[in-house]
C-alpha cells in the first residue's frame, strides 16, 4: 500500500519541454519516478529526456496508459490544464504552479466535482512517497522510506520535517505537500485521512500555518478516529501580525481562530502533540514512538 503515487504509477509531466518541467522532470527520472512521458501541445511525436511528448493529456493516456499528472504550465493556463487532465481520466493530479487566479480555481474545484480523481495543490511541493515515486520539486535524498506520513502546507517545512524524522531514526511513508493557497484540491483533513487509512502509516507529522480552518477541520478529525494514529502537529506564523498575508495566498488571519496560537489550542485539545518549533519535530516524534 502507498498514499496517491508510488512504484506502479505511470505519471506525465504537463509542460514537460519548458524550462520549469524539463529540469523537475529530469530529477523526478533521475530518483526513479516512473514517467511514461509528458504533454506539449504542437510538439507531439519528439522524444525528451528519453521519453515520448503528446500533445494532448487524452493521448498520454490512450497510448502510455497515464494514470497521474504533474503540472508544470504558467498560472494562466494552469485551471485549463488541470481540466483537461481530468476530462482525460486522470486519477491523481498533481498541480506545482503558483500563482493561479482564485477565480480560476473556484471553476476548477466546480468541475473536478464531475470526475473521479484527486487533485493536490496548487502552489505545492508535490507527493513523494521515497524509493517509490517523487512527483514534485523536493529534494528526494532527504527522504528515507518508513513508516510516518507527513501532511504540510509548506514545501520548505516539508523538508524540514523529513530531515528530522529521518535523523530520529524513522522514515517517511507518504509525504503531501497540500499547497498554500486559498482554494486547494486536497485539504489538510482529507490528506490526513488518506494516512489515517494507510496501513504503512504508524504516525503522522502535520503542518499547517495562520489563515483558514483547514488544520481545526482535520483535528476535529484526528479526535474523530479516536486517535488511532499519534500526530505530531505545528503551526507555522505564530508571530504573524493580523491582517496581513504571510508567504502564502491562503496565510491571512481573517478571525480568531485563524491565529497560530488559536489554531494550536484546537489541535491540543483534540489530542495531537503540539509542538512550537519545527526543530522539536523529531524528538518529540521519537519520545511518542520509543
Amino acid at each position: 500500500m502507498s498514499v496517491l503515487v508510488n512504484k506502479n504509477s505511470k505519471i506525465i509531466v504537463q509542460g514537460f519541454t519548458g524550462k520549469e518541467g524539463t529540469f523537475h522532470a529530469g530529477q523526478m527520472i533521475d530518483y526513479g519516478t516512473p514517467i511514461v512521458g509528458g504533454v506539449t501541445p504542437g510538439k507531439g511525436g519528439q522524444s525528451h529526456l528519453g521519453k515520448p511528448v503528446f500533445n494532448t493529456v487524452d493521448e498520454a493516456v490512450r497510448k502510455a496508459g497515464a494514470d497521474t499528472s504533474i503540472i508544470f504550465v504558467p498560472p494562466r493556463f494552469a485551471a485549463d490544464a488541470i481540466m483537461e487532465a481530468a476530462e482525460a481520466g486522470i486519477k491523481v493530479i498533481i498541480c506545482i504552479t503558483e500563482g493561479i487566479p482564485v477565480q480560476d480555481m473556484v471553476k476548477v474545484k466546480a468541475y473536478l466535482g464531475r470526475f473521479d480523481c484527486i487533485l493536490v495543490g496548487p502552489n505545492c511541493p508535490g507527493v513523494i512517497t521515497p524509493d517509490e515515486a517523487k512527483v514534485g520539486i523536493m529534494p528526494g535524498f532527504i527522504f528515507k522510506k518508513g513508516k510516518v506520513g507527513v501532511v504540510s502546507k509548506s514545501g520548505t517545512l516539508t523538508y524540514e520535517a523529513a530531515d528530522q524524522i529521518v535523523k530520529a531514526g524513522y522514515g517517511i511513508s507518504t509525504a503531501i505537500g497540500i499547497g498554500g493557497d486559498p482554494i486547494i484540491g486536497t485539504p489538510t483533513k482529507e490528506a490526513i485521512e488518506l494516512l489515517m487509512n494507510d496501513p504503512d502509516t504508524e504516525a503522522i507529522v502535520m503542518i499547517g500555518e495562520i489563515g483558514g480552518n483547514y488544520e481545526a477541520l482535520a483535528s476535529e478529525y484526528i479526535k474523530s478516529t479516536g486517535n488511532k494514529k499519534p500526530v505530531v502537529g505545528f503551526i507555522a506564523g505564530q508571530t504573524a501580525p493580523k491582517g496581513r498575508t504571510m508567504g502564502h495566498a491562503g496565510a491571512i488571519i481573517g478571525g480568531k481562530d485563524d491565529t497560530a496560537e488559536a489554531k494550536m489550542r484546537i489541535m491540543a485539545s483534540c489530542g495531537i502533540h503540539v509542538v512550537k518549533s519545527p526543530a522539536d519535530i523529531g524528538n518529540t516524534l521519537a519520545s511518542i514512538l520509543k
